[in-house]
């Protein structure tokens, strides 16, 4: 399967890195302009202190066949957004696709502390960064994009709706935020509808981020030496793969049957027919409730 994205234009809102940088590649391979943003560039950097930068991934979208544009953008101030948007408008004339995957809280959410247990300063912050930055940024480029009929919005969050709803997400605040944008996007695609156009979410699996792999001590080419540390990381993917999906849904002339759901980067492969960049096609979410979470022996066989 072939994307074909030629003319269109995206904006994917957070996209220094991981998922985001993930999905702008693959709208850029199926010949998309993109606009990416996120707050680290090579001449400023944010409280991540990471290496990787919007530049990097404007040029990465250039050189898979779209066109890259990188634009330093805060998504917490309301300004920058607009003038993102009154950028947009005044260069391409239209957005066809807006993603949003800002988040930017890695360093913030703690694991398995009740709300007394956890930073209350970290817990506020989580959902600023990553619930009012998704609301923010479809406030200003939502009007934009339904000028024309057929645009897609893509809440990007972690876990399905179906997962979600029975498994406690960490902490009240990590739970909060992926479960709440689940819901955003069910509630934009009531407004969208009426417009022509269409809202979903969509997770990844377990993501083979910069920072995961640097977590495991391993690079994309030896990823697999991590399963010698938590062997169920045989079924994770890579960032390219939550990509494809996307660009699958945005080239889809029927998208609009998906409006309001939640879905996978996995679901969403085995109905569009594409995998990952090493040609698996993981099904994490099925495998985490099938075989990881009854503590069976890691064993992808079906599942990837």
């Amino acid at each position: 399967m072939t994307a074909n994205l030629r003319e269109k234009v995206a904006l994917v809102a957070g996209a220094t890195r991981g998922a985001g940088r993930g999905i702008a590649v693959e709208l850029g391979a199926a010949g998309a302009t993109v606009y990416v943003t996120g707050r680290t560039t090579r001449a400023q950097q944010s409280e991540y202190a990471r290496p990787e930068t919007i530049e990097e991934t404007a040029e990465l979208v250039t050189s898979a066949g779209g066109k890259g544009i990188a634009v330093q953008v805060d998504h917490l101030v309301e300004e920058q957004v607009e003038a993102l948007v009154a950028r947009i408008r005044g260069e391409a004339g239209r957005l066809d696709i807006l993603v949003n995957d800002i988040w930017g809280c890695e360093k913030l959410f703690e694991w398995d502390k009740a709300v007394w247990e956890h930073s209350l300063d970290k817990g506020l912050r989580m959902l600023r960064l990553g619930i009012e930055t998704h609301l923010i940024t479809a406030h200003y480029a939502l009007p934009l994009m339904i000028e024309r009929p057929g645009g897609l919005l893509v809440e990007m969050t972690d876990g399905t709706a179906e997962y979600n709803a029975t498994h406690y997400r960490l902490s009240p605040f990590y739970d909060l935020v992926k479960t709440g944008v689940t819901r955003m996007a069910w509630a934009h695609a009531q407004d969208l509808a009426k417009h022509g156009a269409t809202a979903v979410s969509i997770t990844p699996g377990w993501l083979r981020s910069e920072m995961m792999l640097e977590a495991y001590g391993v690079r994309e080419e030896n990823w697999r030496e991590a399963t010698k540390v938590q062997p169920h990381f045989a079924i994770s993917e890579t960032p390219h793969f939550v990509g494809r999906a996307v660009a699958a849904i945005a080239a889809d002339p029927d998208r609009a049957r998906w409006n309001g759901q939640s879905l996978s980067s996995g679901a969403i492969a085995r109905t569009y027919g594409f995998d990952d960049i090493d040609g698996s096609r993981p099904d994490c979410w099925r495998y985490m409730v099938e075989v990881q979470e009854p503590g069976r022996p890691a064993d992808v066989t079906g599942y990837r």
